[in-house]
């Protein structure tokens, strides 16, 4: 067996240890006696020469290590200083705003990391605060839409700390605590302490992308109208803070909401495209796979570096190293050790992180079902159309295995989301293009800004006009409380068609 092949092995066995502890809680005695039991059984195996039995001790010991890494996980939860005054009243904290805030409508979301914390109800009234340092919390603050905070202020908040919410139909509580956030303050009193604390030199040049970020956005909104400056402000820069819920649910059935999102699915598709595009203009794969590699990373930091983005640029590197050697069992064991090495520094994205299963889901459609869709369509085509041929291959190939996952968390069905796709797909990368040189141009000049962006609105209003023929109630379905048996009998249907395939044109499944 290969070492690559080993490691592949090993790292699932730790995925796997993370999700059996998600499903049910072992004892750690257990745990201890377990792990001296398979200590001592590698060495025996060791001694006998027995080398597949010593790849499964390791595994298991692998496995093990898993449910003590999300058990660990779950101990700096429970012992978390700041929630422990969460629900028991008034409380008065400064802190720095941590990230770019999340600007609605009517109010804003902001994410605080506590400096100086007091829980007293007297000294409240008298000022005179009982101060405790807080260093490894994060608060999520709801407050109003004015006035505006921005990224580094020192802010000083006056209100109730409280545990997020539990509803039947979303859990907000775990949706938070990947993000390592466990308590929430909505609207207290806010009082701006200083403003822009740059206390790193990485902090300050993330505040700089994010001023840039606030630029393109005003001159989106300078040269087109909603929706259309819905539409670009999410297709380039991941915001849909702006977005109605009418557009919304209208990109849900027609199953375009991938497009408004810096998602996994967003990143690899685009990425192929432009690796799809580099190979036609001539370039050598090799060449192709770095200029792509770095636009990606050029886009990542310029919607600003979300925790969403960054995964989804891993995913798509990956996707396309395993392009460039041509070899899709060296793509699915690298996705694999990405997905153990992101689980070793935060095991909870397993299970409450919705982006992190569609990250890598769409990237393993892609390495195993999008060469198969390609082969297929290329027998009713030409080759005139080899790139739009790759473009709807990538498209099925994303979308079939993603889409398990949809309907389990959203229960959104969408009957013509092949079809919207289709329409919608090769526009992206023009629409990408032509958006930011017109937003770019526009913070400089609003007459340079505003010429180029008259093929964008083009593309904008083609898009708005796919959006709103193929949005008709009866085109989707929301399903609800669909059971995880579900997820089980879809990709276990998957897996086996996948398996069939690569048996019938022998290609190696892992």
């Amino acid at each position: 067996m290969s070492p690559s092949k080993i490691l592949f092995f090993l790292c699932f066995s730790f995925i796997a240890g993370i999700f059996l502890e998600s499903l049910m809680k072992i004892p750690q005695v257990f745990l201890w006696a377990f792990l001296l039991s398979d200590f001592l059984l590698i060495l025996a195996f060791l001694f006998l020469r027995k080398d597949l039995l010593v790849i499964a001790g390791f595994c298991f010991l692998f496995l093990i290590s898993g449910v003590i890494r999300a058990q660990i996980s779950e101990f700096n939860i429970a012992n978390d200083k700041l929630s422990k005054f969460n629900d028991k009243g008034q409380v008065v904290l400064t802190g720095i705003i941590s990230n770019e805030p999340d600007v609605r409508d009517t109010f804003q979301k902001i994410k605080v990391h506590p400096v100086k914390f007091a829980f007293n109800d007297a000294s409240l009234e008298a000022k005179q605060f009982n101060w405790i340092k807080i260093s490894d919390s994060t608060i999520l603050v709801t407050t109003k839409r004015y006035p505006e905070y921005k990224y580094l202020d020192t802010i000083k908040l006056i209100g109730n700390l409280e545990t997020p919410m539990v509803a039947d139909d979303f859990n907000y509580k775990n949706y938070l605590m990947k993000d390592h956030v466990y308590s929430v303050m909505d609207f207290p009193k806010v009082e701006l302490i200083s403003e822009r604390h740059r206390y790193s030199i990485f902090s300050y040049l993330y505040d700089k992308i994010l001023f840039f970020k606030e630029k393109l956005r005003e001159s989106i909104q300078h040269n087109f109208l909603p929706p259309q400056s819905s539409i670009l402000e999410g297709t380039i820069l991941g915001d849909n803070g702006a977005m109605t819920n009418d557009l919304k649910d209208k990109l849900n059935i027609t199953g375009l909401r991938h497009i408004i999102a810096v998602s996994g699915t967003h990143v690899v598709i685009l990425s192929s495209i432009i690796m799809s595009l580099l190979l036609a203009v001539g370039l050598w794969r090799g060449q192709a796979f770095y200029i792509a590699v770095i636009f990606i990373c050029i886009y990542i930091v310029l919607v600003g570096l979300p925790p969403s983005g960054i995964r989804a640029a891993i995913m798509g590197g990956i996707y396309l190293l395993s392009q460039k050697v041509g070899r899709q069992t060296i793509g699915s064991r690298l996705v694999v050790l990405a997905c153990a090495i992101m689980l070793l520094i935060n095991p909870l994205l397993l299970i409450y992180d919705i982006g992190f299963q569609l990250s890598f889901m769409a990237v393993f459609g892609l390495i195993y079902l999008e060469p198969f869709i390609e082969k297929l369509i290329k027998k009713f085509t030409k080759d005139k159309v080899k790139n739009f041929v790759t473009i709807v291959a990538i498209t099925f190939a994303a979308q079939i295995f993603t889409l398990p996952i949809m309907v389990y968390n959203f229960g959104n069905i969408s009957f013509v989301s092949p079809i919207t796709n289709l329409l919608i797909i090769p526009i992206v990368y023009w629409l990408m293009i032509f958006g930011f040189l017109a937003s770019a141009m526009g913070i400089f000049s609003n007459i340079i800004g505003w010429i180029l962006s008259v093929p964008c609105w083009f593309l904008l209003t083609y898009f708005v006009k796919v959006i709103d023929i193929f949005s008709q109630p009866w085109m989707g379905k929301i399903i609800t409380n669909v059971s995880w048996i579900w997820l089980f009998i879809s990709y276990s249907v998957i897996s086996m068609a996948v398996w069939f395939l690569n048996k019938k044109y022998s290609q190696k499944f892992i």
